[in-house]
């Protein structure tokens, strides 16, 4: 299959990437390169460099390519940004999916793939959380993919697009190719920035919020390995000849942010200087994903 793969020059992106020249797909990259890099792109694959908000030009990468699905993981991300910028989100992250959407009706693409968040759970009523639970999301980041899901189900009623939805909780890890992993500039996850102190390329950081309802009063989070998230990306693909579907992606377990830095210090056999910060703003105390389905 030919596939679109927008943002893949970023974390998930790059590895999803990966694992689909790794199955034999014909790949096609879409990314401005703003937060990805160019050097993560698998060669096998081709790169387009472009901005997914230039209407025409996505309308020209439709019509210049025949493709048979889409995966769209191209957007802003951070939840703090989103608090204090939030039409960067809101329009931003909104008009990049509505572009994609009328180049893939206007070319007869029925296939698509979107990297979403558990950002849409801000209030959870109960753990672990699974599809069907209340969303309430929890900045205008989440916000913005609550939209486009939305906007999805429209566009499946009325034009028989199928979707697949994957809520992603929170990405770890490297590939085992060792040829890519974590590079975000600036570093907002967790394990990367604990990562950094550990070895000394940071001298301490920053823990957002001890007074969460939690046992140890910091945030705990569900973490699923960058690996599986593109290898959830593969079978989505598969699974969408008949009908779209939304997935959780995580691991079911959570860890508390104190937990996370006691791991890395066994593991490193090193001492990691942190202190505590306020609360990040748009941050539940607790977000761990069912993996039932």
């Amino acid at each position: 299959m030919k596939i679109l793969v927008t943002g893949g020059a970023g974390y998930v992106g790059s590895h999803t990437v990966e694992a689909l020249i790794d199955e034999g797909h014909d790949t096609v990259v879409f990314d401005d390169l703003s937060l990805g890099h160019k050097d993560a792109v698998d060669p096998k694959a081709k790169l387009v460099e472009g901005d997914l908000l230039d209407r025409e030009v996505v309308l020209e990468l439709f019509s210049n390519n025949k493709f048979d699905a889409v995966m769209h993981f191209a957007a802003k991300s951070l939840v703090g940004e989103s608090m204090e910028k939030p039409l960067l989100y809101l329009g931003g992250n909104i008009l990049a999916a509505t572009n994609i959407f009328e180049g893939m009706v206007e070319s007869g693409v029925k296939k698509f793939i979107l990297s979403s968040t558990a950002n849409l759970f801000s209030s959870p009523k109960s753990l672990p959380i699974s599809e069907s639970a209340e969303i309430v999301p929890g900045s205008p980041y989440g916000e913005s993919k609550y939209i486009i899901e939305r906007e999805l189900s429209w566009l499946d009623k009325i034009l028989g697009i199928k979707y697949a939805t994957l809520r992603y909780f929170n990405a770890a890890g490297a590939s085992p190719s060792g040829r890519i992993g974590e590079d975000h500039r600036p570093e907002t996850h967790l394990i990367p920035v604990v990562l950094s102190v550990a070895l000394g390329k940071k001298d301490k950081l920053v823990v957002n919020g001890n007074d969460y309802d939690t046992p140890d009063g910091t945030c705990v989070r569900d973490y699923v390995h960058v690996s599986d998230l593109a290898q959830a990306h593969i079978l989505a693909l598969g699974a969408l000849e008949k009908e779209s579907k939304v997935y959780n992606l995580g691991s079911g377990k959570g860890y508390s942010n104190l937990e996370v830095i006691k791991m890395v210090e066994e593991v490193a056999s090193k001492k990691v200087r942190y202190e505590f910060g306020p609360r990040r703003a748009g941050d539940p105390a607790k977000l761990v994903a069912s993996s039932d389905k």
